[in-house]
């Protein structure tokens, strides 16, 4: 079972980038999905989540009307699209799955986690 992220890359703050998150071993219709990020010398912190459905997203303040995370079942992939980037959205981004909305948001019970991707923004 892997999750494993990709679309990472360095750009200039204003701009947008997109990142996939393909699941494979399984299948994780059932699984909230989401992302995290990791910035040097900071713990690990949640970025934005969608239910199994979809019909629900949650996002931190800090990104909310910046960044979009969608989710396609068919494809076991979730994606996270990433508008009007900041120097300070620069970090390890992960992709996270667990049974449900809220154990994903609150980082407990995450059941499995992809490798991580660089994201980094310049100013």
């Amino acid at each position: 079972v892997q999750l494993q992220a990709s679309g990472g890359g360095l750009v200039q703050a204003g701009n947008s980038l997109r990142l996939s998150c393909a699941a494979s071993g399984r299948t994780f219709s059932s699984y909230a999905l989401g992302w995290f990020r990791q910035a040097p010398g900071k713990e690990r912190e949640f970025v934005t989540g969608i239910s199994w459905s979809a019909g629900n997203t949650y996002y931190a303040d800090s990104v909310k009307g910046r960044f979009t995370i969608s989710r396609d079942n068919a494809k076991n992939t979730v994606y996270l699209q990433m508008n009007s980037l900041k120097p300070e959205d620069t970090a390890v981004y992960f992709c996270a799955a667990a049974p449900n909305s809220l154990q994903l948001r609150l980082g407990v019970q995450i059941h499995y986690w992809g490798q991580g991707t660089q994201v980094t923004v310049s100013s």
